[in-house]
């Protein structure tokens, strides 16, 4: 900001008597002149020496606005307190003239110069416009107008150097922009040249493209007409060949009405040995009654299919030619009944098959339990060996306690009772009547080859049903 004053005049020297006006003007010669611009450098070095001073004025001495501005620190003082001690050098003469004479007094040689209205050519303009500006000696103005002038002169020293360093780099930087472009224009070049290296390749290669699409289109065109002929070849061989399936199936179905004839006339056969063998059957067995009142046999200690249970081996045994002529399977109770009623029967029955074909919807503890309970009964009605086989690694929990005569058993691990089934067949001896109740068919086929009687879980569930 400029400093200002509202007049010219400043303090006399010490000694005088009345106070000289500044450039020798006689007092009430005329108004003050005003405070003159100071460039800003000059504003700048007045308030830096003025600050520099003000902790070594008394306090007395100090303007009320500058005596907190004076504690502050050197750093400080100058910068925050520049429109205070502005503002105090224009509006307070005093106070400028005692801060004048401290200045000089450190200004030195220079200092007095000043006060003598010169200054050294070497000496420093800004500076020299400062301390006229405090001291205020004759021509004071012209030295801070020489100041700023000489200021103005740097400054524009300053842009003019500015401007011929930034004409330099320009200068610089478009030689160097031409060096790169003329490098860039040597690879367009390279990269033309290149380019148009490849087109002739390229179109080398379409031409050779365009060849082997014309043969591959003449070869394509020759396929579909080949491929025509085949499809015609392809739909009479079809038309022959359906020709021939409907003749093999009317001989397929001729086949099957003279098939199903000949297993009507084989199950009427069957029917009629079936009779004759029950029939047998029951002679035999009448027979065997009395025998064994006769005789009065007791039973042996150990039973075959005591064998399998404890030691789960294979019997070795060799069943003999005869006993493929043993008892086809039925559902009918009576026929259970009539072979229950031969001597030393041994009747068994796959467990799960039974029960899941009679009472399913039970749990398989409930199965078990009624099944065993059922089968205890027949053992005691007919005094006969009564085994029945259920699949299971282990003996399962929650079974009934077995009735007398009832034998119970599981199969191990890895086997099916199925397999255990026609192991206690094969353990039995020749000639004993075995039954075996089961509704699996490879059962059924399985235990008849080793002699057994075999029946359908029906024919047990209604023997159960009628108890």
């Amino acid at each position: 900001m400029p400093l200002t004053e509202p007049y010219d005049d400043h303090l006399p020297e010490e000694g005088s008597s009345t106070a000289t006006p500044e450039g020798g003007a006689e007092p009430g010669a005329g108004a003050p002149e005003p405070e003159p611009t100071l460039p800003e450098p000059v504003r700048q070095r007045i308030v830096t020496l003025t600050a520099a001073v003000l902790p070594g004025l008394p306090a007395d001495e100090l303007p009320v606005p500058l005596r907190r501005v004076a504690k502050f620190a050197p750093n400080r003082r100058a910068r925050l307190g520049a429109p205070v001690i502005a503002a105090q050098l224009t509006a307070d003469p005093l106070f400028r003239q005692r801060v004048s004479a401290r200045v000089l007094a450190d200004a030195g040689d220079l200092g007095a110069a000043v006060v003598e209205g010169t200054a050294p050519a070497a000496a420093d303009p800004v500076e020299v416009a400062a301390l006229a500006y405090l001291a205020r000696p004759r021509g004071w103005r012209e030295l801070i107008e020489a100041s700023g002038a000489a200021v103005r002169a740097e400054a524009d020293s300053a842009v003019i150097a500015e401007l011929v360093r930034e004409a330099e780099q320009r200068a610089s930087r478009a030689e160097h922009d031409r060096a790169v472009a003329r490098v860039e224009a040597e690879k367009l070049r390279d990269e033309l040249a290149r380019v148009r290296e490849e087109l002739g390749q390229l179109r080398e290669e379409n031409r050779q493209l365009q060849r082997t699409l014309r043969e591959t289109q003449g070869r394509e065109r020759r396929a579909n007409e080949l491929l025509a002929t085949e499809r015609g070849r392809a739909a009479r061989v079809a038309a022959d060949s359906d020709a021939e399936l409907r003749r093999a199936r009317a001989r397929l179905a001729e086949a099957e009405a003279a098939a199903g004839v000949a297993r009507a006339s084989a199950k009427e056969a069957r029917s009629v040995d079936d009779a004759r063998l029950w029939l047998l059957l029951e002679t035999i067995g009448q027979a065997a009654v009395g025998l064994r009142r006769e005789l009065a046999l007791d039973p042996v200690e150990k039973l075959p299919a005591d064998f399998v249970a404890d030691a789960f081996a294979d019997s070795s045994a060799v069943t003999p030619a005869g006993t493929a002529a043993r008892a086809r399977d039925t559902d009918d109770p009576a026929r259970l009944d009539q072979l229950l009623a031969l001597p030393r029967a041994h009747l068994v029955v796959d467990g799960y098959n039974v029960t899941k074909r009679g009472f399913g919807e039970m749990s398989l503890e409930q199965q078990r339990k009624r099944l065993i309970t059922g089968l205890g009964g027949i053992a005691a009605q007919t005094g006969d060996e009564v085994t029945v086989v259920f699949d299971g690694a282990e003996r399962m929990h929650g079974l009934p306690p077995t009735p007398r005569g009832v034998r119970v058993l599981f199969s191990r691990k890895g086997e099916t009772a199925d397999e255990l089934i026609r192991r206690l067949v094969r353990a039995e001896p020749a000639g004993r009547p075995v039954v075996v109740v089961s509704s699996d068919r490879e059962v059924a086929d399985g235990v008849r080859r080793h002699g057994a009687y075999p029946l359908g879980a029906d024919s047990l569930l209604r023997r159960l049903a009628r108890s």
